[in-house]
This record gives C-alpha cells, structure tokens and sequence, in this order.
C-alpha cells in the first residue's frame, strides 16, 4: 500500500496545468522531467484508469479534482478531433505512438471513457457528454481497422495498440456504445491468429519479435469466450449431459448444442487461451526483450485482466509474482521508468499502478467478460 501511495503522489505532481499528462517525445526518450513533455491523450488516460482503479472517483478520494480535469482533457480532445480523422490528438511521434502504434491515444481513451462513465452518475450532462464522446472514439477506431483485423498505423510493438483496440471495443460495447459485432470479431481473430495453441508458435512480426508482447494479446482475446466454454460445460456436467471428465472440445462442444463453426471457433479460443496464459507467465518469456520497458509492463497488465475477465483463479498466483517483480523496481521517488522504448516515468508509473490495484477491479472485470 505503502508503495502506492508513493506512486499515485508522484504521479498527481506531474500533472500538466491543462489536466493532462504526457510521455514525451520518441526522439527524446531521456527527458524524464514530466512538466518538461507535451501532454498526450495516451498518457493522460492511463493515468486517469490508475487514479480510478486506485480508489479515487470523480467526486470523493484523494485524486478527484486531478481526475475531472484528466476528464476534461480526454473530452476536449475527442470533441475538438477533426471527424474524418482515425485520432484524437494532432501530436506524432510520442513514445507511445512509436512503440504501440500511431492510434493508440484514441483507444486508450476509450476505454478510460468506458472505465469512468458509471462514475458520472451524478452529473447527467456529464454522463451524456462521456457517452457522446465514447461514440466517436469508437468510431475512429473501427474507421482504423485493417483487413486482417488488425489497427492501423502499427508501431515497433504493434500488436499491443492492436490487442487493446479489442480490450476497448469490448468495453464500451459493455456499456452501450455503438460496437461493430463484426469489427470486434475480426479483432479478436487477428489476435488468436498470432498464436497456435498446438504447436506453441507465436507470430511476432507486428510484436517486434518479443513472445511476451503477442501471447498476451492472444490470452486477453479469447479469455471471454474461453470463459463462456468453461461455464457452459459445467453446466452441461452438472446436467448429466456430458461426462464429468469430458474435454472442452469441438465434439463436446457440439454435442451440448453449438453449430459445427461456432463449436470449433469457441473450442480453439479455448485452447489458444489456457496455452497462451501459460506461456505469457514463464520466466524466459516474461523478461520480454531483456529489461523493463512500458511495454512489458502493459503486457504484464494484460494478462492478468485476461485471467480475471476469464474467471480464472489462478491469476492470484500471476498477481504475487508481477507485484513482487515491480515492488522491486520502483524508483525511490515513488515512480516507476522503463529502460528501453517506452521510457517514460508517467506512464510506466501509471501502468505499473493498474496492475498494483487491479483486485479493486475484480467485479468490473468479471463483468465485462460476462456480457
């Protein structure tokens, strides 16, 4: 706890005066001064998720006037975007922008969008205007798409902008927002598509060839429907319909009334997830490209929302080894950095702080794998 508070103290200090905070350029990796970088959507919104997952809402905790105007940030931000464009911010060339790729502010913001929108129960207008802009974000990255399924505008770890595109979508279609069924389909896919459960193999072309970056995109992908065929088979135990030993397979599926398509599409989401997990938890896979950058730690954070989303227990195990190895690492000044990549104080604290908090989240994660 002792740790946290140090980092959210750091973090609420290096807030920008127009409420947002930023990572800096890619061109400038070593400037660690957080009042000496330009704000970017990005940033501000991971940072508003750790203040949110911390404890703090709009209107009650320690961080709540920090947190409206991150709020207000994100708003002006995506009302102020140019309609035809695919995001939020006319910045280029942040950290974040070139390790994950050039549309990642817009589906950052959304989810912090879907993550505070219960939040402005209070405040209709406020919620009207959270809901609005939600929509558009959602839009630009549907309008973002590539064929394969895929986000445009890929950068060195592509396949992170990709995998929270579809975390994003997930999310705000759990909250109403006007999602393309087919668009996060094809998300999804793209996904499981970068690993072969049987065989092990992980297509690391859009994942700048680091293992750890595409089986966590592969895991938080299918955790929801590997959920669905967890319960939906214990189910069918439970009413003697099938063996109590019977495997989650494509036959079993059948068998308890899926469609031959829909029953060997669920059951390799199924496998693709228990054997992504696995591996996005081994040692050799979990020191990512050899030292801590942000994208380790955002890959680190997946996991286990894909355990959680996916009711998966065994997360508790991922949480006391991922806590202890970033415990261990934080700076004495409360933050956190990383060493190479994405190096920015703000948002390796702002992540390493949602991973921290995230049995705060328990019950909005479970959710939102239920929908």
């Amino acid at each position: 706890v002792k740790s946290m508070d140090r980092g959210l103290d750091w973090i609420a200090r290096a807030q920008n005066k127009n409420g947002g905070w930023g990572a800096g350029s890619h061109h400038h990796q070593s400037v660690y001064d957080p009042h000496a970088v330009a704000t970017d959507p990005a940033t501000t919104a991971m940072v508003a998720m750790a203040l949110l997952r911390s404890g703090t809402s709009l209107t009650a905790g320690p961080y709540a006037s920090e947190l409206q105007k991150a709020l207000g940030f994100i708003l002006e931000a995506t009302e102020q975007s140019a309609p035809g464009s695919t995001n939020i911010t006319t910045l280029t060339g942040t950290q974040i922008q070139t390790k994950l790729g050039a549309n990642i502010d817009v589906i950052l913001a959304a989810q912090f969008l879907s993550n505070v929108l219960d939040d402005a129960n209070h405040d209709a207008a406020l919620k009207t205007r959270i809901q609005k802009a939600l929509n558009t974000c959602v839009n630009k990255i549907q309008k973002a798409q590539d064929k394969n399924g895929s986000i445009a505008g890929s950068g060195w770890a592509g396949v992170l902008q990709s995998s929270f595109a579809t975390n994003a979508l997930e999310s705000a279609q759990s909250k109403g927002a006007e999602v393309d069924e087919m668009v996060l389909e094809k998300a999804r896919e793209f996904q499981k598509g970068n690993y072969n459960s049987k065989t092990g193999d992980v297509k690391t072309d859009m994942g700048a060839g680091v293992v750890l970056y595409s089986v966590t995109g592969s895991a938080r992908a299918s955790a929801k429907e590997a959920r669905k065929v967890k319960e939906e088979l214990a189910r069918a135990k439970n009413d003697g319909r099938l063996e109590q030993n019977a495997p989650a397979t494509a036959e079993n599926l059948e068998k308890i009334g899926y469609d031959k398509d829909k029953a060997l599409k669920y059951s390799t989401s199924y496998e693709v997830y228990e054997s992504a997990k696995v591996q996005a938890q081994r040692e050799d896979v979990l020191d990512g490209f050899g030292n801590n950058g942000g994208e380790e730690f955002l890959s680190y954070l997946q996991t286990g929302e894909s355990m959680i989303i996916g009711k998966d227990n065994s997360w508790k195990n991922w949480y006391d080894n991922i806590s202890g190895r970033i415990l261990k690492i934080q700076n004495n000044d409360g933050s956190w950095n990383g060493h190479h990549c994405i190096t920015s104080p703000v948002f390796c604290t702002a992540t390493c702080l949602l991973i921290l908090s995230v049995n705060n989240d328990i019950e909005k994660l479970l959710e939102q794998g239920a929908n």
